[in-house]
């Protein structure tokens, strides 16, 4: 099992790698954002769109404070079309998942969390560390694969090793 420091470390990590694509996606023109690049979920702002769907799908069955994604998945991937437009809801995300990640217990990852899984098609149970531990999994995965893009397009995004987390994240 994880603790809450663990989860409160990870929700910090993903705040600040979050800062660093942005940051590094902004030095390209927004068609280059938009190119599909052969990715699980096409372009580098697609798979960002998608990053946001996810952390909103899986912080709606964490906290009573983060609204379930009105689109289905595969809607997702253009609901924001540009990264102008896509920034403020993901910094409100990353806010919203330091938050829930400070109040986090471990009475409560010690418990098990009931939902219904779209992509299962089926009700599931999991013990709530596991999912937890799936949700920092998953933006991991798919940061990395923008990461990549943004390196072949000539960007510089930071480092993604997680001992090199600035303290002040």
């Amino acid at each position: 099992m994880i603790s809450p420091a663990h989860v409160q470390t990870m929700a910090r990590y993903n705040a600040w790698q979050n800062g660093s694509i942005f940051a590094a996606a902004a030095s390209l023109p927004e068609e280059e954002l938009a190119r599909d690049r052969g990715a699980f979920f096409g372009s580098i702002l697609g798979t960002l769109n998608h990053l946001l769907w996810g952390d909103g799908m899986w912080m709606s069955r964490f906290s009573d404070t983060v609204t379930k994604p009105e689109l289905a998945m595969r809607d997702s991937l253009d609901r924001f079309a540009s990264l102008e437009t896509l920034r403020p809801p993901r910094d409100a995300m990353d806010h919203a998942i330091i938050e829930w990640a400070n109040g986090t217990t471990a009475d409560w990852l010690a418990g098990d969390l009931s939902w219904y899984s779209g992509a299962a098609r089926r009700d599931m149970v999991n013990p709530a560390w596991f999912c937890v531990t799936h949700f920092f999994n998953h933006q991991t995965h798919h940061r990395g694969q923008v990461h990549a893009m943004l390196t072949a397009a000539g960007a510089k995004p930071d480092d993604t090793d997680l001992f090199l987390m600035p303290a002040s994240n």
